[in-house]
């Protein structure tokens, strides 16, 4: 039998209960006020100015090939994907991969982390080689998205270990592929795109420490250039990397790669010749000729 004291105590939590609901009920006929929306994200001021220590990284030492747009880099990219040890995947554009902190509290929970904003997004662009390599079953992994070449600080500072391929082509040779790729377009706005690209390329060249290795030679002469590049990446050569048509390397289609018609062929086709100096901006020629580019080449 239930004990008369604890029946009283139920009816009356219960009874306080319903007092309560009908207290905050709004009286009948009125109208429901929307709930104000939610004060958006504002950055933490006590947070301003924290840098993040370095994290640890899944992948210490992935391979960056920095580059221009159409230098060739897709062409380069699938002889390495053909290799049994070395995943190149399609660009994976990981700079474009962000975190958002939701609520003005959250930088400071990632401060007692020590984490940041920055180091947060670099441990998403780590993970997401990591998965990317664990899946291909190899051992080293190359990201060739051109626009890296852009951000290249930031990749030095995510990947302090990284490892670095850098792909020169005729300046000229570059500007005609995109004006022969692009509906109406504007010379002197490829110039300025050609030249950003290249500034940023020759920072790194001199700041970093990697191979070079120029579109032309690579392909004249592609086993000469590919033992080359597999010396300086610790693995052996493999006669199969030439024959990239044999693979799979995932789809060819804009904004992940190039997808002209002779990448699709399968084959190494030579490099156009005749790109002179002629036409290119002052900056932009003498940065084709401190890459060793003269008239003809």
């Amino acid at each position: 039998m239930r004990d008369p004291r604890t029946q009283t105590v139920g009816k009356g939590l219960r009874r306080r209960g319903r007092l309560l609901a009908e207290a905050l009920r709004p009286p009948a006929g009125a109208a429901v006020r929307p709930r104000p929306p939610a004060a958006p994200a504002r950055p933490d001021r006590e947070e301003k100015g924290y840098v993040a220590p370095h994290a640890g990284r899944l992948v210490a030492s992935p391979v960056f090939l920095l580059s221009p747009v159409r230098s060739g880099s897709t062409l380069l990219r699938v002889l390495l994907n053909s290799h049994s040890q070395i995943r190149a995947p399609h660009e994976m554009h990981l700079r474009t991969v962000h975190v958002r902190m939701g609520r003005d509290f959250t930088p400071g929970a990632m401060r007692e982390l020590e984490l940041d904003k920055e180091e947060l997004e670099h441990l998403l662009w780590d993970r997401v080689l990591h998965l990317e390599l664990e899946r291909s079953g190899k051992s080293l992994i190359v990201d060739k998205t051109p626009p890296n070449t852009l951000i290249w600080p930031r990749l030095d500072r995510c990947w302090p270990q990284a490892r670095y391929l850098f792909l020169l082509r005729h300046p000229a040779a570059i500007v005609s592929s995109l004006v022969n790729r692009r509906q109406d377009p504007d010379p002197a706005q490829i110039h300025d795109e050609v030249l950003a690209y290249a500034e940023r390329l020759e920072e790194a060249r001199q700041s970093l420490t990697g191979l070079t290795v120029r579109y032309e030679e690579l392909t004249a002469e592609p086993e000469k250039v590919t033992r080359e590049i597999c010396r300086h990446l610790g693995v052996e050569w493999e006669a199969g990397m030439l024959d990239y048509g044999s693979r799979d390397h995932g789809a060819f289609r804009p904004h992940i790669g190039d997808w002209s018609s002779n990448i699709r062929s399968g084959r190494i086709q030579p490099a156009r010749s005749g790109a002179t100096l002629d036409g290119l901006p002052p900056r932009l020629a003498r940065l084709a000729e401190t890459w060793g580019y003269g008239a003809g080449d």
